[in-house]
């Protein structure tokens, strides 16, 4: 149902917005004081800040001029810890997208013969149910040990995070096929392959689509932590080096950055979902 005031939504969402500013222009506002604080954490959040003369938390006005600065030149590369918020971004992308790529290879099939087969299902759901709730970072010491290089270790734990919603998911569409249909094939002598990719396919594609909705949003969620262990590249790395420099406004920015790329994934495997999805 459309609603008869399409502008009301988006309208609220600003008054959000600039009410979120506000406060948060009130709570990092200080009026100017004088006193006498340890030089230590002086040296820490700086001799104003420490003060109380300003606040060591940045103003929106701060944090504003900061994401111009890192968008004015995203792609800049002067050496090993100074790269633009834009290379750090497309190499966590990057990460995401394989090891998101590779588990839609290997889960969507698996899920289709764990759905077609319920001796396969009941096989191999006690190894799904134990290796399901595993923090994907609690793989990473091993992925390190094993592989011996952090990037590609950052992938194996974006795989194993994407993994699982996919199969679980693609697995139940399947098996929740109507039967009707299935019959249906049956009665007209279609091949099992035919009727996989003609029937089971087009019927579980809204499932299995809200599984890979589910997994690119934990993988996005999981390669940031993952960086921040690994070191060396990515967005994660970017927000560990900068509070490492105590540039809050720079974490500030990256967690901006973070949740707007974020939102694009979600929102495009949300149109890809709605695509396929059939209305009976």
């Amino acid at each position: 149902m459309k609603s008869a005031r399409p502008w009301l939504a988006p309208l609220l969402s600003a008054l959000f917005l600039a009410l979120l500013v506000g406060v948060w222009y009130l709570a990092t506002y200080q009026p100017a004081a004088e006193a006498t604080v340890d030089s230590e954490y002086a040296a820490l959040v700086g001799q104003a800040a420490s003060t109380g003369a300003k606040s060591a938390m940045p103003t929106p006005g701060e944090v504003g001029a900061k994401l111009w600065e890192h968008l004015s030149d995203p792609f800049y590369d002067r050496g090993t810890n100074d790269k633009g918020i834009g290379i750090q971004l497309l190499y966590s992308i990057g990460r995401v997208l394989l090891g998101f790529g590779l588990a839609a290879l290997v889960a969507i099939p698996l899920g289709f013969v764990i759905g077609m087969s319920p001796l396969i299902y009941k096989a191999l759901d006690p190894f799904i149910q134990v290796l399901k709730p595993v923090s994907p970072l609690a793989w990473m010491p091993l992925a390190l040990y094993t592989i011996k290089d952090s990037g590609i270790s950052a992938i194996f734990v974006i795989f194993i995070c994407s993994l699982w919603p996919m199969l679980v998911n693609t697995a139940f569409g399947v098996a929740g096929v109507r039967r009707d249909w299935l019959n249906v094939a049956r009665t007209l002598e279609v091949s099992r392959l035919r009727t996989a990719f003609q029937v089971i396919l087009p019927a579980a594609a809204p499932t299995i689509m809200t599984g890979m909705r589910i997994s690119i949003g934990i993988a996005w969620l999981v390669i940031v932590a993952a960086e921040m262990l690994v070191g060396g590249t990515g967005i994660g790395y970017f927000v560990w080096n900068e509070w490492n420099n105590l540039s809050i406004a720079n974490i500030i920015s990256a967690i901006l950055f973070i949740g707007l790329i974020g939102m694009a994934l979600d929102t495009l495997l949300a149109r890809l979902a709605r695509a396929v999805t059939y209305r009976e």
